[in-house]
């Protein structure tokens, strides 16, 4: 482990911490539960994870990182963070290869290129009762290699690295330092002016918007159009029966 001098550009009062293999970042930050805001990042994972448990294929060279909060806001508050970390990730894929097109976002908390799946964010919390006294937002991105097609579920996006895509080499240290700054700005934002800012940038960068989509919780499906997200983030689905407001779902395209 370290937690050396840092770059140039990092934002301040944020701590970071290299790791060499870790069963999970995620799982690594709720156990240390720094008392300031703090990136974990780590060159391997034994046990990464993806959402509703599911592994997360850790090479190395690809970027598995946790960013460790303290939040003070209602539970449905904290979790507007998903928004916020997902803009920055695009942000930070904009601005190491030089790309402004080719990015774009799916709801909940997917990063897409040219259509397929370049990185997930998983959020975890913990707390007593109502409250949240940490949240771990969790990133991976295939910067040099993706699952193949047959590691995924069927119907879902198609997993893709930035490598292969753009033949640019990003470094897992280079694209943290990005990610830490643009989710720096973000954070701010997010804590001085509300979801609102986000909530307009999300949507210019939304995959899909206006597009029919399968919305599927648990074992039900349902088929409509992505007209928005609402201030709460959840996604605004028109079917053929009603205009439907769904907190949580996969998204199939």
């Amino acid at each position: 482990m370290s937690a050396d001098l840092l770059p140039s550009g990092w934002p301040q009062g944020v701590a970071r911490i290299l790791l060499d293999s870790v069963d999970s970042t995620n799982a690594y930050a709720t156990k240390l539960a720094p008392v300031q805001p703090t990136w974990i990042m780590a060159a391997e994972q034994t046990g990464g994870r993806g959402r509703r448990g599911r592994p997360w294929n850790s090479p190395r060279g690809n970027f598995y990182a946790t960013l460790a909060l303290q939040p003070s806001e209602p539970a449905e508050q904290v979790a507007l963070r998903s928004f916020a970390a997902a803009l920055a990730l695009r942000e930070a894929c904009a601005a190491v290869t030089g790309l402004s097109t080719g990015f774009a976002l799916k709801w909940p908390n997917d990063v897409l290129l040219n259509g397929g799946k370049l990185a997930g964010i998983l959020l975890e919390s913990s707390g007593v009762g109502q409250g949240i006294s940490q949240l771990s937002i969790g990133i991976g991105v295939n910067l040099i290699g993706a699952p193949s097609a047959d590691q995924v579920e069927p119907g879902a996006v198609p997993p893709v690295s930035l490598l292969a895509e753009t033949g640019l080499r990003i470094s897992p240290e280079n694209f943290l330092t990005a990610l830490a700054c643009a989710y720096d700005r973000w954070e701010t934002l997010f804590v001085q002016q509300g979801f609102a800012p986000l909530r307009t940038e999300w949507l210019a960068h939304a995959a899909r918007l206006g597009e029919t989509i399968t919305a599927r919780t648990g074992t039900q499906s349902e088929n409509g159009v992505f007209e928005t997200i609402d201030a709460s983030g959840a996604l605004i689905l028109k079917t053929s029966h009603a205009r439907r407001a769904i907190p949580a779902a996969e998204i199939f395209f």
